[in-house]
């Protein structure tokens, strides 16, 4: 029998000896020899007793003494693994080996599968490897020209490559697919602990060696990847029952690629892809995301104000969580809070700039960065077109990109709320990716943004002493948090056109590495169900 352990508080220093210590002070036995972690937190709820917080799992053998202690303790109960099982193979059979536009979570997710159970699936990258890409990146970084087709966007990874690694899902997860995606990230080189911390994460360090043992799984298994291949157009053909059929895609404009089914995870940039889907009379809706700016403040003052000291020599670097609605209706949140990390130039089009945040595994920088981004809904496109808020991006892109001349624009938040331009930094320097210059964020954004984010902003300051600081670091434009844009898919997770799986972020279904990731395992999934490899 396996029994359930919950709420194993230890103080900050401790050893696994000590969890060893509390599992057997609790269930009265002389030994543990075997345990599992399920769960580890931080309660930092009391300044002056911060705790780690342990669930585990443990194999006991008397299992009637225990029964009895079960109903004694609510802490205790009977553990009930879930297990992953990928569905048995469909009976149509596959002519053509599927295709998968994209390698973000959701594509490498949805081909590792595929790969796994022997489909041998095909994998379109529009961007380079993730070592050319890195390089890619860090020369522009440095200054060097935007590559519009290998940047932080684009290239193998998805977007995600270049962030903080962030693990963390609200989805529900009864089938075992969240553990299913931890596993696979664990087998290809993250470090075990992500298998139980809360908030786990890998870091932009890690994840990118993580994504290219991926790949070469999925090349090992018979798949194929191919770089530098964007999907340029669609055929089709009408069945017997006069619904269009996918036939094949074309590859940049020229090689043609004879398919039955192909999944779309082109992840939340890929603009161009939506504008062909749209002119090829694939269904789509405008959808609702958030847009705003990073914030930067110390890290040092985040721990303070989070643990009640500066450097906690037992302790990972601080997070926060903040959440308001402003007066106005509109919600704004904190989102992708990056401990010891950097701003980074995020930009996939030229004379348009977009900002996100990333952190290497170790969280070491001086300053930690958040998104604070306000809601805004189809009613705010100004248009009914369904990639009205794709245009709607773009706007405050190339307000973003005019502010600062191409290079990322930053305000001290006094400035913002003063409508004046910043000259320079206040007691703390930026963290940023790229090149930077001061400037007036106000310039950039409509009023119903500015207005909820200086509200949003005081009203937090109220809840973390010091976050509404005169010298906080503004940064923007924050404006591809998720896809404004959704492939509309069935129960069958197919398109109106048959044989085009809409997935993962960018089609409107997921956000996050996480979540995507997951939904390329249902797409691969319902692509079994039916057919056969």
């Amino acid at each position: 029998m396996t029994i359930r352990i919950q709420q194993i508080k230890l103080p900050p220093k401790h050893t696994m000896e000590d969890v060893k210590r509390e599992i057997c002070k609790i269930l009265h036995i002389k030994e543990c020899r075997e345990y599992v972690l399920v769960k580890k937190s931080i309660d930092a709820r009391k300044k002056n007793d911060i705790r780690y917080v342990y669930t585990v799992d443990v194999q006991v053998s008397e299992e009637k003494r225990l029964q009895t202690l079960i109903q004694k303790n609510q802490n205790l109960s009977i553990a009930v693994p879930v297990t992953y099982q990928f569905p048995a193979m469909g009976d149509t059979m596959l002519t053509d080996r599927p295709v998968i536009i994209g390698t973000g979570p959701a594509g490498l997710f949805c081909g590792l599968m595929l790969a796994r159970n022997g489909y041998r699936p095909i994998l379109l990258e529009r961007g380079a490897s993730v070592e050319e890409r890195e390089r890619q990146v860090n020369h522009f970084w440095s200054g060097g020209k935007l590559d519009i087709r290998t940047n932080v966007q684009f290239g193998e990874g998805g977007a995600g490559t270049f962030s903080d690694g962030k693990l963390n899902t609200l989805i529900k997860d009864t089938c075992g697919r969240n553990r299913k995606v931890m596993e696979c990230f664990v087998e290809a080189g993250a470090p075990e602990e992500i298998l139980y911390t809360h908030k786990a994460h890998i870091g932009t360090d890690i994840l990118r060696k993580v994504v290219k043992n991926l790949r070469c799984e999925i090349e090992q298994l018979g798949g194929d990847v191919y770089f530098d291949s964007q999907v340029t157009g669609l055929e089709w053909k009408h069945d017997q029952a006069g619904d269009r059929k996918l036939s094949a895609v074309i590859m940049n404009g020229e090689r043609r690629l004879p398919c039955q089914i192909c999944v779309f995870a082109i992840g939340h940039s890929a603009r161009d892809t939506f504008e062909l889907l749209h002119q090829q009379g694939i269904m789509l809706t405008q959808k609702s995301f958030a847009v705003g700016v990073r914030i930067e403040h110390p890290q040092r003052w985040i721990d303070r104000t989070q643990y009640g000291e500066e450097e906690h020599p037992y302790l990972p670097p601080a997070d926060y969580k903040v959440t308001y609605q402003a007066s106005n209706g509109r919600s704004i949140y904190s989102f992708c809070m990056c401990p010891g990390g950097y701003v980074v130039n995020a930009s996939s089009e030229e004379g348009r700039l977009a900002v996100n945040g990333m952190s290497y595994h170790d969280r070491a920088g001086e300053n930690g960065n958040s998104a604070l981004i306000v809601s805004v809904t189809p009613k705010d496109y100004g248009s009914d077109h369904p990639l009205a808020g794709v245009m709607f991006q773009r706007r405050l892109e190339e307000a973003a990109w005019r502010a600062g001349s191409g290079a990322v624009p930053v305000q001290l938040y006094k400035d913002f709320k003063k409508n004046c331009p910043s000259e320079s930094a206040g007691e703390y320097m930026p963290c940023i990716k790229g090149n930077y210059t001061f400037t007036n964020l106000r310039d950039i954004f409509p009023p119903f943004i500015t207005e909820t984010l200086i509200e949003g902003i005081e009203y937090f300051g109220t809840k973390l002493k010091g976050f509404h600081r005169p010298d906080a670091l503004l940064s923007a434009v924050e404006s591809r948090s998720s896809s404004p844009v959704r492939i509309e898919r069935d129960e069958n997770f197919e398109s109106n056109v048959k044989g085009i799986y809409p997935c993962g972020e960018g089609a409107g279904y997921a956000g996050g590495i996480t979540s995507a990731a997951m939904d390329g395992i249902k797409v691969a999934e319902a692509i079994a169900k039916r057919y056969h490899a």
